[in-house]
């Protein structure tokens, strides 16, 4: 890499970890927000709903709007809100003014996270840079989930909850600072409109999923609310294809989603996402609920998952580059579900800690495997001109993953469990539902390297196609 593209690579790799951290970071420390603020426990549940509805019903949205106004003009807008948003969080005295800036966080994030995506696959050309950016991106992303449950109990423990929201003000800055004389951003030239009768139904139909789910998970399936919101979400998105089929500028073009590679390669980060982070969920439960640990202690402990999302992440562009990224999907899938299905023989003594903390270490370097994989092979093989809507939907598969894992997994959690909450009850519900999440992540990551194996032969690196890398204008 020259010095240039380091500093740059530095730049967004920076902001796509605060991003990350703003996932998991108020976790740990929801208790005490909801204390401070006069949050009823059955409403605590918002403040992380709030920013994970907001970022995942419109990155799509924005990932276009990154390829049709500029890049580079919208990871500085976004950059700016979020540390704007972020402020607003820490100064609120009311349970209102904190759920706006967690809507507002999250929209800072659905525009933040491909245009700095785009912005990185756009500044390596297709191959091993690339595939080394993207490795380290995902292993940044993934250590900011961990570091986030770690930095908020540290901070809320040792200052308050505030500081959690404060954090980010001066990163967010500095972004906005550097990132005008940093970035280069491709002058798209554009003969259409947004699409906005897609915009619409995609956005207000993951809008519908993600409550519909979220909903589900707290109160249960037999929520009417729940059904409704997800049966809505599905409507609108068939309704998105047959918009996008009859639009003359669609916000997904048709020939995007014929690519194999973009909908295999999506599917499984669809997976690495919605099962990993639904197994932090249940191991919460498990070192809290089970073994008695503090919001503290817990965080600390996952601070072994996230050394091995960084070893994977550092691994991942290699693997990626020797052995092409089906064979790393593959590979990462069936490590994470080795790892996982381990998890099964927990039981309720201190001791089993060792085994936890081994295997989501091992597991973390699989499912980092997994998602390097995931992301090379969604992106590869398009122009530079369809970049931020190749990284919106990449984007949007991890958001919604995120979404969807946990309410499903607790969905199995509490069924196993039923009304008991001693500890046996508890590790029971657990251990079902890490079994089920162990046989997804094998079952998706087989279908998908098997779907992917159909296709085309994939080169050596693992890229069905070369990009081209143009540095001057792009036509949409």
């Amino acid at each position: 890499m020259t010095r240039r593209q380091k500093l740059v690579l530095s730049l967004l790799l920076g902001s796509q970890f605060m991003v990350a951290v703003d996932f998991s970071v108020l976790n740990v420390a929801l208790p005490a927000v909801g204390e401070g603020l006069g949050f009823s426990l059955a409403n605590l549940q918002w403040i992380a709903t709030a920013f994970a509805l907001a970022a995942a019903g419109c990155t799509l949205l924005f990932g276009r709007i990154a390829d049709l106004y500029g890049r580079k003009r919208l990871f500085i807008g976004g950059m700016a809100l979020l540390g704007l948003s972020s402020a607003l969080g820490g100064l609120a005295t009311t349970p209102e003014v904190l759920l706006t800036a967690r809507v507002l966080q999250g929209l800072a994030t659905a525009a933040v996270t491909p245009a700095g995506l785009a912005l990185l696959t756009t500044a390596f050309r297709e191959g091993p840079l690339r595939d080394r950016a993207l490795g380290l991106n995902g292993a940044l992303m993934s250590a900011g989930f961990t570091t986030g449950a770690v930095l908020g109990g540290l901070l809320t423990g040792l200052l308050s909850w505030r500081w959690a929201f404060f954090v980010n003000v001066p990163v967010a800055a500095a972004a906005v600072a550097l990132a005008p004389s940093l970035l280069s951003d491709s002058r798209l030239v554009c003969r259409h409109r947004l699409d906005l009768p897609g915009a619409v139904t995609v956005t207000g139909g993951l809008l519908a999923l993600a409550l519909g789910l979220t909903r589900a998970g707290g109160s249960g399936w037999s929520d009417p609310v729940a059904l409704m919101a997800v049966v809505a979400g599905a409507v609108l998105l068939v309704a998105f294809r047959f918009v996008e089929r009859r639009s003359a500028a669609p916000l997904v073009p048709v020939r995007i989603m014929r690519r194999r590679t973009v909908v295999w390669g999506n599917a499984a980060g669809l997976i690495a996402f919605a099962t990993e982070t639904s197994l932090v969920f249940l191991l919460t439960l498990y070192l809290q609920e089970v073994l008695g640990f503090s919001a503290l202690s817990t965080g600390l402990a996952f601070g072994v998952l996230g050394a091995g999302t960084v070893v994977g992440g550092t691994l991942g562009g290699r693997a990626v580059g020797r052995f092409g990224g089906r064979a790393t999907i593959l590979g990462g899938g069936v490590v994470q579900a080795a790892a996982t299905v381990s998890l099964v023989a927990l039981g309720t003594s201190g001791g089993w800690l060792y085994l936890l903390l081994a295997a989501t270490f091992v597991g973390g370097v699989g499912n980092m495997l997994l998602v390097v994989g995931f992301m090379v092979t969604a992106t590869s093989g398009l122009p530079d001109a369809e970049q931020g809507l190749a990284t919106g939907l990449a984007t949007m598969t991890q958001q919604v993953g995120i979404v969807l894992g946990i309410p499903v997994m607790s969905a199995v959690a509490a069924a196993r469990t039923g009304t008991g909450t001693a500890p046996d009850a508890v590790l029971s519900g657990v251990t079902a539902a890490v079994l089920v999440n162990s046989l997804v992540v094998l079952a998706g990551s087989l279908l998908v390297a098997y779907a992917l194996g159909r296709g085309a032969p994939a080169n050596r690196s693992g890229h069905s196609g070369h990009s081209g890398h143009h540095a001057g204008h792009s036509v949409v």
